[in-house]
């Protein structure tokens, strides 16, 4: 045999070997993964050669598959078989149930060895880009009109609630009874014997269904999945968020978990896309619309609107800020989250996650040279601070506070640790707000008063200015309310839809001076400004009682 005879039979030899070692090494890993399966509880199985169909393996984006070391290798339609080399990872669980609630249909979790997982990869290349799995809802205009078709009235919405047992079907509902009933909160909450489902409707929570205790978990599994959220979590609160894919918009869903006594309570918030309104569509008296035009024109400043969450306060920014939205004026908003698409305005989101917050964004939006800014909200003193300062060198601002009043949102500031001495300069005015229920039109009727509510309605009237009542011709003695028993219109709420009740507080030279004294309390701006002409929430709610359009009832509900 020659030399270069024996090279090539000593390479064969050296190919052989290599091939063998591989082949034992591969067992062992083999061996081990059959092992772990049998501590673990689960089936093994081997993909070598297995052959995985193109349905199967593109269930999964590849990129996923790799991160999760998870592949997907059989499904039917009704049976979904998984292989995963760490089948406890808690993101292959939530895997596992999305497939599962996607697809409505059962799956298994197998255990495989790096080697079985690598051969499975192998089909990607037969598939076309795979968009990556989205937790958004898509809801067809059809599956809504099929609910909405049996929920005509809340009692049939209870009715259908108790009917159903599949959980997709249920969520569903549960978003579509939502949207129809123009909900802005659905409450879904554990107690010891059942699962109540209720919404808010026109700021009042209305119990809207009920359902067996038994679907509890699988119910929170289902909206922990579209939310983002842990599964495996219960003892601890969690906050995720989807989107509602219709066929004319998308709708944000903000979801809260809490763990109560007898599970967890989930909350969703449903962030419709605001209806838009003009500045003289917001419901201010004549008077308080001509002041606060003035305000808004001015170069400088900053005015802000008070109130609890839910109390229209994004709204009324957004008028003005429509009102604002001219060719020349540069805009930019900071919110939390954008509501509303403005056309002409520059809108930015913040993002806790990222460390996008409403104090590092105002400061990246001031070097943007901006002629007016709005800030969501003014939550801590960084960005109140940034805020004034923004106010007093040539920025016109236009932010939020959670306060009661209009007069509370002075002490506000200063409890946070804001320099009167900067404040007082900054404000032009602060504009406190609630939401009333507007009376049923349908079933709205006259009503005479108990005695005690109508010496109560006469105290708050009687602290108008004279010449407002006598240009209004408001007698106190003689004065005429409505109320709505309830029709098939209103769903028997006697309400249907909302409005604003509204109050105006102005900056003087007085006013200053108290808050550079910085000690007096709210109390007593209150009663400055209504010496100085203001309108308080109350005195605009009866006013709009005296037209029918709320109740004397409501109005005192939101007001004191």
């Amino acid at each position: 045999m020659s030399v270069e005879e024996l090279l090539i039979s000593s390479k064969e030899s050296s190919a052989k070997f290599a091939d063998k070692m591989k082949k034992i090494a591969i067992k062992e890993k083999e061996d081990e993964t059959q092992k772990k399966a049998a501590v673990l509880g689960l089936p093994y199985l081997s993909l070598v050669r297995f052959p995985i169909t193109a349905e199967a393996i593109g269930l999964i984006p590849q990129a996923e598959a790799e991160r999760l070391k998870v592949v997907c290798f059989l499904f039917t339609g009704s049976e979904i078989r998984l292989g995963a080399v760490d089948p406890q990872n808690t993101e292959v669980e939530e895997l596992v149930h999305t497939l599962e609630e996607r697809h409505h249909s059962h799956a298994a979790l197998y255990i495989i060895s790096e080697n079985s997982l690598q051969e499975a990869f192998k089909f990607y290349a037969t598939l076309p880009v795979i968009k990556p799995i989205s937790k958004d809802v898509t809801i067809s205009d059809t599956e809504l009109n099929r609910f909405s078709s049996s929920i005509a009235t809340l009692a049939e919405l209870k009715k259908e609630f108790s009917n159903l047992t599949n959980i997709s079907d249920l969520v569903v509902l549960m978003i579509a009874g939502a949207l129809k009933y123009n909900s802005s909160d659905i409450h879904i909450e554990a107690e010891e014997k059942q699962i109540v489902v209720r919404y808010r409707l026109d700021g009042i929570l209305q119990e809207t269904g009920f359902l067996n205790k038994d679907l509890w978990p699988r119910i929170v599994s289902r909206i922990k999945l579209l939310a983002g959220l842990k599964i495996n979590i219960t003892d601890k609160p969690q906050d995720g968020r989807f989107t509602i894919i219709l066929q004319k918009e998308k709708t944000d869903v903000r979801v809260s978990a809490l763990p109560t006594v007898h599970g967890e309570s989930v909350v969703m918030r449903i962030l419709k896309p605001m209806a838009s309104l003009t500045f003289d569509q917001l419901g201010l008296q004549d008077s308080v619309l001509e002041a606060l035009k003035k305000q808004v024109v001015k170069p400088t400043g900053m005015v802000v609107t008070t109130g609890p969450t839910g109390s229209g306060k994004t709204t009324t920014l957004y008028a003005i800020l429509q009102r604002l939205n001219e060719p020349g004026v540069k805009i930019i908003t900071l919110e939390d989250p954008v509501e509303y698409k403005l056309s002409g305005i520059n809108q930015s989101q913040i993002d806790a996650e990222k460390d996008y917050t409403f104090a590092k964004g105002l400061r990246s939006i001031l070097r943007q040279d901006p002629d007016i800014v709005m800030v969501g909200e003014i939550r801590d003193l960084e960005t109140a601070e940034t805020a004034i300062q923004a106010a007093l060198t040539g920025h016109f601002m236009l932010s939020t506070i959670h306060t009661n009043s209009a007069a509370g949102a002075i002490p506000r500031f200063l409890s946070m640790g804001v320099k009167p001495f900067l404040l007082a300069p900054a404000l032009n005015a602060i504009i406190g707000q609630r939401l009333v229920r507007r009376l049923c039109q349908k079933c709205k009727q006259p009503v005479v008063l108990e005695e005690t509510l109508k010496q109560k309605v006469q105290e708050v009237m009687k602290r108008l200015p004279a010449d407002f009542l006598s240009k209004h011709q408001i007698d106190l003695e003689h004065l005429e309310f409505f109320t709505a028993p309830g029709c098939a219109e209103c769903n028997n709420l006697g309400y249907k839809g909302r409005m604003g009740i509204y109050e105006l507080m102005e900056m003087n030279k007085e006013l200053e001076q108290l808050i550079l004294k910085s000690e007096a309390s709210s109390f007593v701006i209150e009663d400055l400004a209504i010496k100085n002409g203001m309108i308080t929430m109350a005195q605009d709610g009866i006013l709009k009682a005296l037209q029918g359009v709320t109740s004397v009832e409501e109005v005192f509900r939101v007001t004191q």
